[in-house]
């Protein structure tokens, strides 16, 4: 294995080249969690007594709230729901990758990424169970946040094509 700029090549270009596959599949997912989210805001009423509703303890809310809607919620809030959890699972896999390689633009990208997708999960949650229309506001603006974070990162790749394999 060499170095080349830093980057060990062998291993490097493999992870490097995972890393901008994760960002776009990142992003697109994300472009249809927007999708999902405005199907439901659109099309669902939440039910105002469901498991979690007006949670007096919040953790216990979203686990009860989360673990009810995905498999009894409106279908496309279940969806969204699902493909939430499935995001927050993808961007800590993001960040492990990220951290394995080593540079630090990806590993702020992916952090960045993974901690809007998590607050962007707790406030969907917040939302489900207590309504407040402010939670699905910060919901949406920590989607931007976690978009702009993995395209961001595509462009981090895009600028550093020596890092990638030929």
């Amino acid at each position: 294995m060499t170095q080349r700029g830093g980057v060990a090549v062998a291993g490097g270009r493999d992870r490097a080249r995972r890393m901008v596959t994760i960002n776009f599949g990142a992003s697109i997912l994300l472009l249809v969690q927007y999708l999902l989210g405005m199907a439901a805001n659109l099309y669902v009423t939440i039910p105002a007594h469901h498991p979690g509703a007006n949670a007096a303890n919040y953790l216990g809310g979203v686990v009860s709230g989360v673990t009810w809607v995905i498999p009894h919620g409106p279908g496309w809030l279940a969806a969204h729901a699902a493909l939430g959890v499935a995001l927050v699972l993808a961007a800590f896999g993001s960040l492990a990758v990220a951290l394995r390689l080593r540079r630090r633009a990806y590993t702020v990208t992916s952090l960045i990424g993974a901690l809007a997708i998590l607050g962007a999960g707790f406030n969907g949650a917040s939302f489900l169970n207590y309504g407040q229309q402010f939670s699905s506001m910060i919901m949406a603006g920590l989607w931007a946040l976690a978009l702009g974070s993995y395209v961001t990162g595509l462009f981090v790749a895009a600028r550093r094509p020596e890092a990638l394999p030929r």
